[in-house]
């Protein structure tokens, strides 16, 4: 059952949207290299109190931090940590935030320093492939229209994408119905949009392979032959005609 918003829930979702763009345009000034993966969750996580909002993935089934952060091959849940980022890095931030029981989810992948052509280009290619997605976007439409428009791009340019991890609907919950893959599914094929339905779409890309496994931190997923990924997301209503970004642009 994919829920459908009151303007009211959309309104206090996108107030929580707002904080988490404000909080990702605010690290884009600090992420550089000879910084610590925990100074950014110190960071974010008093941006967030003071905003008046609570991290959702501070304390989600055990989750320590307040931000992911992971970094290069690492895909998502990346632990905050004593890792010193380096010139060449990538770290995609994840986050949530909650602002009275409702929540945005939203992610960006940021250069540390100068990196190289080819990584430059993944992250390119994957957030243009969140837009692609994004177009596609409207009442009526089925869902697997979108996750046809994000694997395009992955096909297109050769990159893997690691079937385990999908963007979801959100709300009241970080993870409601419905799953939404980055590649072509049946599932999604039965699933007609709606206005009023919120997603978090976030397409995962990763240079070479997909596949991927759980580090021994039991929170980390990377890909297994180290490639480096790239992860974009935002949250988003559907209205009649298209969509609305509650995370910012």
């Amino acid at each position: 059952m994919i829920s459908i918003k009151t303007e009211k829930e959309i309104e206090l979702m996108a107030h929580a949207g707002e904080v988490a763009y404000q909080l990702l345009n605010e690290l884009e000034n600090i992420i550089k290299p000879g910084i610590k993966t925990q100074d950014l969750d110190d960071f974010s996580d008093k941006f967030i109190r003071m905003k008046g909002c609570t991290s959702a993935e501070l304390g989600y089934e055990g989750y320590p931090k307040s931000i992911c952060t992971s970094v290069n091959e690492e895909v998502v849940h990346g632990i905050p940590s004593s890792r010193v980022l380096k010139e060449g890095d990538i770290v995609s931030i994840d986050l949530v935030i909650n602002y009275k029981g409702y929540m945005a989810d939203t992610a960006r992948t940021y250069k540390v320093g100068n990196i190289s052509k080819e990584v430059n280009d993944l992250l390119i290619h994957t957030k243009e492939a969140l837009y692609k997605g994004l177009n596609e976007v409207k009442e009526g439409i089925k869902l697997n229209e979108v996750c046809k428009a994000i694997e395009s791009v992955a096909i297109e340019h050769g990159y893997g994408v690691p079937k385990e991890l999908t963007g979801h609907g959100i709300g009241k919950e970080m993870h409601e119905d419905p799953y939404i893959p980055n590649y072509s599914n049946e599932e999604s094929e039965k699933i007609i949009l709606k206005e009023g339905m919120t997603l978090a779409i976030e397409p995962m890309f990763s240079l070479k392979g997909r596949k991927v496994w759980l580090l021994e931190d039991e929170w980390t997923i990377a890909t297994q032959d180290e490639s480096p990924v790239a992860h974009f997301e935002h949250t988003i209503v559907v209205t009649k005609d298209g969509y609305k970004i509650l995370t910012g642009e």
